[in-house]
């Protein structure tokens, strides 16, 4: 397997998001987030962690930038924080803008095409405090946030992606209350499933109409769903969630509607609904981003409320696992990559995440991580596997460039392929990073004998 074989216009990169990595969580008049609050609070994340520093990329997005060049990353996504341009989520803040021109310049310079997320979790604290997603004027608020980034930034910045994950944000965030703001409740849920999906598609068309010539998108996250046994039961409760899990966001967008028929809970949203929200629910995307990491085996469960579903982890069945308890299973990547490109008016998909955490051993200046390795070059040999078949696959971004903060599991899950030292800031590129690179430079890594490359101690840092 070769760079070359996926063809010229296959897009390579990495991927981020601004509260994961840049830290300086007040500095230059960023305001607060809602996960700069739920990280405050005891218990809520492993560890008591928070990202207030993180990896410093607010002060050493240059030598991660350089980095990145240095490994022949041509494609960097990262995201804006809603709450640095817009501390209240309403007045500008020229700092906030200042920093997201001086990363987006240095991307150029670096020969590195930027992609920018416009919203990846960190709603700004204000306006949760009116309702944030359950407060349908987020739509409002929303649309004046992109309309100023596509003003900004629309000179430079050519590929835009409008939210990221927005099961994961609404689920986990106002369903189960694990992750930012921590609400719980089905009606709280469905509220904020409706307004983002709104949301989503108007981003769209403020980016168009802004930005005519651009390309716009936004990502899903997804996994390839199997029954636990051959019952009747078994294949139901898949049904019902995947119509959650996979379809909840694509199909609205699309002019499907939700997918009500599979899961009946859901028809309960049209108490949300005014006049022209399903006309105004979809948007013709340029392409859609697929987050993909593993597969999740479902079993029938009366005593889970409404989905009568659940999910039997990797742990109870004795597969390998990453760190986050997630199945190694390349296949599933395929199996989303076919399901995704089958949708009528979906014109092409890229896999906008796919990484892994595993343990690195650190030792004499080098960063050893095999089982990451294999996972990214297992996981490339299935996306090859869809491109050959013809599905409209175009591109793969690694999750993610440097260790971060990974949400409600604090530090301990590290997916970089870049090592981090969080006392000293420190870089080490891992050898999965260096294979990344020898890939995209047309080299093979097994080919080589073990290489390892200097850490970058001249942007080493003390924490405060």
């Amino acid at each position: 397997m070769q760079r070359s074989d996926f063809g010229e216009d296959f897009k390579w990169g990495v991927s981020s998001a601004a509260h994961q990595i840049e830290g300086a969580h007040l500095t230059d008049d960023k305001g607060p987030s809602i996960w700069d609050h739920f990280s405050s609070q005891k218990g809520k994340i492993a560890n008591n962690h928070n990202a207030n520093q993180s990896s410093d990329f607010y002060n050493l997005y240059p030598q991660d930038l350089d980095i990145m060049h240095s490994m022949s990353i041509p494609n960097f996504r990262f995201s804006i924080s809603w709450p640095r341009v817009m501390p209240d989520g309403v007045t500008v803040n020229r700092k906030g803008l200042d920093f997201y021109h001086r990363v987006i310049d240095k991307c150029l310079e670096n020969g590195i095409e930027p992609w920018v997320t416009l919203y990846h979790w960190d709603l700004p604290l204000a306006l949760h405090h009116k309702g944030g997603w359950e407060n349908r004027e987020i739509l409002g608020w929303f649309s004046e946030y992109v309309q100023l980034c596509a003003r900004e930034f629309g000179g430079k910045v050519k590929h835009w992606m409008v939210l990221n994950e927005p099961m994961v944000f609404t689920g986990a965030g106002y369903f189960l209350g694990i992750h930012a703001p921590g609400h719980r409740g089905l009606g709280r849920f469905l509220k904020a499933v409706h307004h983002a999906a709104l949301a989503q598609a108007k981003g769209g068309r403020i980016l168009k109409q802004e930005l005519p010539q651009s390309q716009v998108g936004t990502t899903f996250s997804c996994s390839y769903l199997t029954p636990f046994s051959n019952s009747e039961r078994d294949a139901v409760a898949v049904k019902r969630a995947d119509a959650l899990l996979n379809r909840l966001f694509i199909e609205p967008s699309l002019g499907l509607g939700y997918p009500s028929k599979d899961l009946l809970l859901l028809e309960r949203m049209e108490k949300y609904f005014y006049a022209n929200d399903e006309k105004n629910l979809q948007f013709d995307f340029d392409f859609i981003g697929i987050q993909n990491y593993t597969r999740e085996v479902i079993k029938h469960s009366w005593f889970t409320p409404m989905i009568h579903a659940k999910i039997i982890p990797p742990n109870k069945r004795g597969v390998e696992a990453t760190v986050m308890n997630w199945e190694v299973y390349p296949e599933s990547i395929y199996e989303m990559l076919k399901k995704f490109s089958s949708y009528r008016g979906v014109k092409k998909v890229i896999v906008t995440e796919n990484g892994s955490a595993f343990p690195d051993k650190v030792e004499n200046g080098t960063v050893n991580d095999p089982k990451r390795l294999t996972y990214l070059q297992e996981n490339l040999a299935q996306v090859l596997r869809a491109k050959n078949e013809d599905m409209s696959v175009g591109g793969y971004f690694v999750w993610t460039f440097t260790d971060n903060f990974e949400w409600a599991e604090g530090y301990h899950p590290r997916f970089g392929l870049v090592h981090v030292n969080f006392e000293t800031q420190e870089r080490t590129i891992k050898n999965s990073g260096l294979w990344y690179r020898d890939f995209l430079e047309g080299n093979d890594l097994a080919e080589k004998e073990s290489q390892s490359v200097p850490a970058f101690q001249d942007i080493s840092r003390s924490n405060p």
